[in-house]
């Protein structure tokens, strides 16, 4: 198939952000969706958060639109505009996909962590019976603490600036996941044997500051970033000065491709 050709049977998929210059993953549902026969293509799309529920309410309208994608800052503000949320939806909090039926209502999910997980997997990396700290509580660390949770660690601890926010998110995943424990921590990985950057720091354009204390990383350490642009974060760059395993933020974004076409329905 011609990666260059559109036409009026072309499915159409939008992936809403803002910003929108750091969206790479665009061309990899592309690919991946055309490598499988369909004639498809995701553009991305550069709304506002005053503009999102206008979005929403065009997405409807749409008819050859199959659905759109839902990145920063969007994924948990989208919620109540939508007809439906999958049971995983509703649990996580956030969405990240949605789906447009024929007749125009959207059904949101949430494959961030199911594809952060898979991705993983795919690496070689034995999530079970690790001691994990995730940074990070919004709508993809929400995502990604529900789908470590499920695959087994042996302790899950969150750090996030926002207090009130990450003692909410622990206390629905415990509760969700009773014989796994979760608990708020501070942003030191040592004695952990994975960390994860599930914010939006390191992002190309974004503040720099990182959460964590580089100095708290040590060679026995598997660290992920689920930042795409840039490949190589500053985390991930201190990862592997000190020797860590690393895994890019393109594994969560490629484990999410096959969750992402059966939902669509494609």
């Amino acid at each position: 198939m011609d990666a260059r050709r559109i036409t009026g049977q072309t499915k159409i998929m939008l992936l809403l952000a803002d910003p929108v210059s750091h969206v790479v993953g665009t061309e990899a549902i592309t690919a991946f969706m055309r490598a499988a026969g369909h004639d498809f293509v995701c553009v991305p799309v550069h709304v506002g958060p005053q503009d999102l529920a206008g979005a929403i309410q065009a997405l409807r309208a749409y008819r050859n639109c199959v659905g759109s994608g839902v990145t920063i800052p969007h994924k948990i503000p989208v919620l109540p505009l939508l007809d439906e949320l999958t049971g995983r939806a509703q649990a996580i909090g956030s969405v990240n996909c949605i789906r447009r039926d024929p007749d125009g209502k959207l059904i949101g999910d949430n494959v961030d962590g199911a594809g952060f997980v898979r991705g993983a997997v795919e690496a070689g990396v034995e999530l079970a019976g690790l001691r994990v700290l995730l940074l990070g509580a919004g709508g993809a660390g929400r995502s990604v603490a529900f789908a470590l949770a499920e695959a087994g660690m042996v302790e899950l601890v969150i750090c996030n600036r926002d207090r009130a926010k990450v003692a909410g998110l622990a206390d629905a995943v415990a509760a969700a996941y009773p014989g796994v424990p979760v608990r708020t921590g501070a942003a030191d990985a040592t004695g952990f044997d994975m960390i994860i950057n599930a914010t939006s720091v390191g992002m190309a354009g974004k503040d720099d500051d990182h959460l964590l204390d580089f100095a708290t990383l040590s060679a026995d350490m598997i660290v992920a970033d689920i930042v795409m642009k840039p490949e190589r974060t500053r985390l991930l760059q201190a990862a592997e000065a000190k020797g860590c395993r690393v895994l890019f933020g393109r594994r969560m974004m490629d484990g999410q491709l096959a969750l992402m076409r059966d939902f669509l329905g494609l």
